[in-house]
């Protein structure tokens, strides 16, 4: 019987640690001299180990998941007796007879399909990098994994000698989704969630989704997987700004439209957006600039029996507050009667999300695309806060802000809430 032939990680450059992406072996599969048989990677590079053999795997000693390094044991191979050229005795009559057994034990294999799209011999270097159809850095392998994309069916990226990028694979992702694929049928895409007969469990009623939470469902799909986002969560005192807005509304008669804190949020907003003009700005289709805008329109999302809806307040910074209020009360009751215009839904600058007429402490909201930064406000409650002496009584808004990190940094965010928050907590600043 032959000796088994061990077949060892080679020199890859002293590199320490070595991830193992996937292994294409099993023991009992035959393999031929240069057949990938794992593929490797390290902060560099994607690798593909060649066979050093050909013959039986007799062991494999690695798995998925393994860190290996220079001289690690991968597999023992039992050597073959003949020219592994296992395919081609099948075609030629004459060979048949010498090599049937093989060929009928190989057929029903289950592992046989990487062997097949491998079988032409990899060039002759030890180890070689990422295949011509998928040239991709571990990172961005990594990152496809995690979205569930075969990097291998992108024939070629946006970067550098067809270099597949992130982005590359966020538009792959993208385009299946508008496509309607799913991974089960082509391979990529995300997997979708399985279908459940929830009738086998008690009783059931099954209601259409209205249109609008339908193009709301897909459009933030979009966003969450288009734009890498970042919630800021803070808290203002509101204290003599609801204080003043109280004075305000005893002064209203009956009949007229009382103001609400929501108004002098959109003063305060707009104010902190002229401090910070990337807040009033969209980044251009293709990623390369930045569009800022001078005009201010607010978007203010508000609830409906079919669904969330943003009517836009335009040109907000140049109304006044009894303005803006009389705006917002109309267009509330437009969106409640299903009387909205497409028009009175498109060009907003920023958005507020407010769920401060129904509690809570904080949430996430999702940036309404192309704009780049949304306002979360919930309720507004007494808390104790000290003030150097001693614990005094303040109303205190939570407030959170969720923003494109692609077009503002952490710390511009983190300047535009403090900004909003001196506006909220002395409304005379707007003045100035």
């Amino acid at each position: 019987m032959s000796a088994l032939i061990e077949i060892k990680v080679p020199d890859v450059g002293n590199v320490a640690e070595i991830d193992v992406v996937e292994v294409l072996i099993h023991a009992g599969d035959t393999v031929a001299l240069e057949q990938t048989i794992a593929t490797l990677e390290t902060d560099k590079a994607s690798m593909e180990l060649p066979s050093s053999a050909a013959g039986t795997i007799a062991q494999v000693f690695i798995k998925a998941g393994d860190k290996v390094s220079e001289g690690t044991l991968i597999a023992t191979v039992t050597p073959s007796s003949i020219e592994p050229a296992a395919p081609k005795p099948a075609v030629a009559p004459a060979p048949i007879a010498a090599t049937p057994a093989p060929v009928a034990e190989k057929t029903p294999e289950p592992t046989p399909e990487p062997a097949k799209t491998r079988a032409e011999p990899l060039p002759s270097a030890a180890i070689a990098a990422t295949t011509s159809r998928a040239h991709a850095s571990p990172s961005v392998r990594l990152f496809a994994r995690e979205l569930g994309v075969d990097v291998n069916t992108m024939s070629k990226g946006s970067g550098r000698k067809n270099r597949i990028l992130k982005e590359d694979v966020k538009n792959f992702v993208k385009k299946a989704m508008t496509e309607g694929l799913a991974a089960s049928g082509g391979g990529a895409g995300i997997p979708p969630i399985p279908a459940v007969d929830f009738s086998q469990f008690g009783d059931t009623e099954t209601l259409k989704l209205s249109k609008i939470k339908k193009l709301t469902g897909q459009n933030l799909s979009r966003v969450w997987l288009n734009l890498p986002l970042v919630t800021y969560h803070e808290e203002a005192d509101i204290t003599e700004l609801e204080a003043f807005r109280s004075a305000l509304n005893t002064e209203k008669g009956k009949d007229e439209i009382k103001i609400t804190a929501l108004l002098f949020i959109i003063k305060a907003m707009i104010a902190a957006m002229k401090q910070f003009p990337s807040f009033n700005s969209s980044l251009s289709s293709d990623g390369e600039s930045l569009i800022l805008k001078k005009y201010f329109h607010i978007g203010i999302a508000v609830d409906t029996p079919n669904g969330l809806v943003v009517p836009v307040l335009r040109d907000a910074d140049k109304k006044s507050i009894s303005e803006l209020s009389l705006e917002l009360a109309e267009k509330s009751a437009k969106a409640r009667q299903g009387k909205l215009m497409p028009a009175d839904m498109q060009g907003g600058c920023m958005t507020i999300s407010s769920l401060g007429g129904i509690g809570g402490t904080a949430f996430t909201p999702i940036v309404n695309a192309p704009e780049v930064a949304i306002l979360g406000i919930t309720r507004a409650k007494m808390q104790p806060v000290w003030n150097g002496k001693e614990f005094v009584p303040r109303l205190m808004l939570p407030l959170d802000l969720t923003y494109d990190h692609r077009v503002i940094d952490g710390a511009e965010g983190a300047r535009f809430m403090a900004a909003l928050k001196q506006y909220l907590a002395d409304i005379r600043r707007l003045l100035l």
